[in-house]
């Protein structure tokens, strides 16, 4: 599997994106998908990961509420829509891959992930 993040791009706080997480090769099911995030200066971090399974979803307590995970194993895409964004929202955002089985506990960890995707950037102005 490989994956092409994209969706990024520049937006006022308080306004939404949607980035998407594509992948190609064979058994996208089996994957779980991460998001991570970069800010200027700082280590990246964990925002949410979505599973195999309905109702396997995990965010950082900073976007709860906001940020949105789901997946569309037909298209081999993960989407993260981002509403109510802020200008602490503002990285380079990651996603990842990891091959789980269906009952594992979600990812959460960058050095689970063995395939990462390229990075899209958000910028939210103030």
């Amino acid at each position: 599997v490989q994956l092409q993040a994209s969706g990024g791009g520049l937006v006022q706080a308080g306004g939404s994106l949607r980035l998407s997480c594509t992948a190609s090769g064979h058994s996208f099911s089996r994957y779980a998908i991460a998001w991570f995030r970069q800010a200027p200066g700082k280590e990246r971090e964990f925002v949410a990961a979505i599973g195999r399974s309905v109702g396997s979803i995990h965010y950082t307590d900073s976007v709860k509420g906001r940020f949105t995970a789901s997946r569309d194993n037909d298209r081999k895409t993960v989407y993260l829509q981002m509403n109510s964004l802020k200008p602490e929202d503002t990285a380079v955002y990651y996603c990842a891959a990891k091959s789980v089985i269906l009952t594992a506990p979600l990812p959460q960890g960058q050095g689970e992930y063995g395939i990462w995707g390229q990075g899209t950037l958000v910028t939210v102005s103030s």
